[in-house]
């Protein structure tokens, strides 16, 4: 599932090619990954300009000038590409948002959605993430409380949508890595120094994946050779008996909560 680096890398790519553009047509293809009857999404998407993309959490928010909202959650399988007609991706696609210069298509939208919203619904859908990774009010203090009274392990806190928005199944893995502590720690257990370790490894961990375009498997336009970057590059996730590149031990693989976890059982401990 695309994490914060993902969406941030989507963000970036596609407001360099659609923000300001005006909306020619829409094609729906699968009416259930959308919120409203097809011929009422395409209507009132037609002749809208995309005034910018946000990013928020794991969503996108294309910003239309008509004071609408287009909501994104890409969930499992979720992938996005844009080109011209000639370069419409051989794979599956549920919507399809055209442009003068070139058309965006939404693929794998069978657990994810694409609703279009007002401004005041977008702001309740979204109303109870917790605070972005980069978000300036979140301290290396107010990161820590974030986690008061969990009392579980550290993974399943991490990927808490309420507790920080973005961050899923991989990179809760490279931040524990990066922090040198173990995705299994008890969150009571885990000391003041640590929870400082935890705040910078988020930090330079989602700067790096990001910086290397994350991992999503495809590029989003032809020629694109940043998307996926950070595939070659995890420390941990997806690495299960390979050896750490740290110290050589074999990285664990394990499961914890119904979520794959990747550890170095030397170099991160349990606290």
């Amino acid at each position: 599932m695309p994490e914060w680096p993902e969406m941030e890398n989507y963000r970036g790519l596609l407001a360099e090619r659609i923000a300001g553009a005006r909306i020619t047509g829409a094609e729906v293809t699968r009416e259930k990954s959308i919120n409203v009857p097809a011929a009422r999404f395409e209507a009132e998407l037609t002749g809208q300009t995309v005034w910018f993309v946000e990013h928020r959490g794991k969503h996108l928010i294309f910003h239309l000038d008509n004071g609408k909202r287009l909501l994104l959650h890409l969930m499992l399988g979720g992938l996005l590409a844009f080109g011209t007609d000639e370069e419409a991706p051989d794979r599956s696609v549920q919507v399809t948002i055209r442009f003068a210069h070139g058309n965006l298509y939404f693929m794998g939208l069978r657990l994810g959605y694409l609703h279009l919203l007002s401004a005041k619904e977008t702001i309740a859908r979204l109303a109870k993430l917790g605070p972005e990774p980069f978000d300036k009010r979140l301290t290396a203090e107010s990161f820590r409380a974030r986690f008061a009274g969990k009392r579980g392990k550290l993974k399943p806190s991490f990927v808490d949508q309420a507790v920080i928005a973005g961050i899923g199944n991989c990179y809760a893995d490279e931040i524990a890595f990066q922090a040198g502590v173990r995705p299994t720690a008890s969150v009571p257990s885990i000391s003041d120094e640590t929870w400082r370790k935890l705040y910078d490894a988020m930090h330079t961990v989602l700067n790096r994946a990001t910086a290397l375009g994350g991992y999503m498997e495809m590029p989003l336009v032809e020629g694109d050779t940043l998307t996926g970057g950070y595939n070659e590059h995890c420390l941990v996730y997806d690495r299960g008996g390979e050896p750490c590149l740290r110290c050589g031990a074999p990285i664990v693989k394990e499961e914890l909560s119904s979520r794959k976890i990747f550890y170095c059982p030397n170099c991160q401990r349990e606290e």
